[in-house]
């Protein structure tokens, strides 16, 4: 695979190079509430751009179908980018049509533009193979080289991650390269012992890794939503609480076979319920409580770890000497209910080990309850793609920019 340190040596002066990135945050309207994802790709742009290269850069923001939409318009984050820069950023308002040709025709070197959100293309990611190329042979037209950045897409067959390497000079950028040096870590000659956090909504998103994990983690640690799935799979009562009913098997199996291989699985003790989910923007229910885990009052639901937990889960990490965590645990977004993320962030902080935490809503927790990015090993970029490699999956956007 072909480094930006490599590209940049073969001279980039005055040539359009495409970088695809992942510039897809958070908005509330046009205001971005997380620009994490757009800091972490602007030093591979600034690169280019002081290096010469007339830099067109990509990206997708949510989940358009296939047609443009205001809503998921990537003019805030160029905005955003400009500011990061510290210069001036073009901004077209469509992918491949005329805007973005003539954006790309008159840049000088050392300018960058953004073209607009790739998923207002359906061929972005359609399934048919002709489709999707007849898209990336589009985009090729705008570029020379073609520099793969966007960690959170590699794990998409999609055209400007698979296919459109393939019809450029390619390299992988500084983030893609910083993201799979760390999370070799996690897969070879990892340091223990080994401690794996899983939170989030839905059990079904991490079974894989799960799957994966039993075989290397020394401790798997269960948070958020996907906790009841197992909390019910062990015949404790959870009330109204998220429940994937037909992941019980899969469950029951995962925590027999972590006894019968010695992985301490962890589960919750205790758990912060309410009688509904709680408004984001109001205090919490007036009937919140803290309750044991194996005492979940029908018609309460479980919003958040307990302070119980929180503690245990701090000791099982202080001593291990690799952390991987993805996932919340519990409605962070709320503060009533975001102590149980706390707690785990904390414990990241506190440990002497190396941690990573796994891009997406983990990500977002650290940075919205104020913990300083710096006092972790490594903070992903792609959840998704982070949880995919873990597993062992070959990512459609690794292996297209190998040589």
């Amino acid at each position: 695979m072909k480094t930006i340190d490599e590209l940049l040596a073969e001279g980039v002066a005055g040539k359009r190079v495409f970088v695809r990135a992942d510039l897809n945050v958070p908005l509330d309207g046009t205001t971005i509430t997380d620009d994490g994802r757009i800091r972490a790709v602007q030093p591979t742009i600034a690169r280019l751009a002081e290096a010469g290269a007339r830099v067109i850069v990509a990206s997708h923001l949510g989940r358009p179908k296939g047609a443009p939409d205001p809503a998921f318009s990537l003019a805030p984050a160029a905005a955003r980018l400009g500011e990061l820069l510290g210069a001036e950023v073009a901004f077209a308002t469509d992918t491949v049509g005329d805007s973005a040709r003539a954006v790309a025709s008159e840049l000088a070197d050392g300018q960058v533009a953004v073209v607009e959100n790739l998923r207002f293309n359906a061929g972005e990611t359609s399934k048919d193979d002709a489709e999707r190329g007849a898209f990336a042979d589009q985009l090729a037209e705008l570029a020379d080289l073609y520099v793969g950045d966007g960690f959170g897409a590699v794990h998409r067959k999609h055209a400007s991650v698979f296919d459109l390497p393939a019809r450029l000079p390619h390299a992988a950028g500084g983030l893609i390269a910083a993201e799979v040096g760390v999370l070799r870590k996690l897969t070879d000659d990892v340091r223990r012992p080994y401690a794996v956090v899983l939170g989030g909504a839905k059990v079904s998103d991490k079974l894989g890794v799960i799957d994966h994990l039993l075989g290397k983690a020394d401790r798997i640690l269960i948070g958020g939503g996907m906790a009841y799935t197992f909390l019910k799979a062990k015949g404790y009562e959870i009330g109204t609480s998220l429940l994937q009913e037909d992941q019980i098997p899969a469950v029951q199996e995962y925590l027999k076979r972590a006894e019968e291989t010695g992985v301490e699985f962890v589960l919750p003790v205790d758990v912060s319920v309410a009688e509904e989910f709680p408004d984001l923007k109001t205090k919490a229910p007036a009937d919140s409580a803290v309750v044991a885990a194996d005492a979940i009052p029908a018609g309460r639901m479980g919003l958040d770890i307990g302070p119980e937990t929180g503690r245990l889960y701090a000791s099982k990490l202080a001593d291990a000497r690799t952390v991987f965590w993805n996932g919340p645990m519990g409605v962070f977004e709320h503060p009533d209910y975001a102590e149980g993320t706390r707690a785990v962030a904390q414990a990241l902080v506190d440990s002497t080990g190396f941690s990573v935490v796994g891009g997406g809503d983990s990500a977002a927790a650290v940075r919205t309850l104020g913990f300083d990015e710096k006092a972790f090993g490594h903070i992903s970029t792609g959840g998704g793609a982070s949880l995919e490699y873990l597993e062992g999956k070959t990512l459609p956007g690794l292996a297209a920019l190998e040589d």
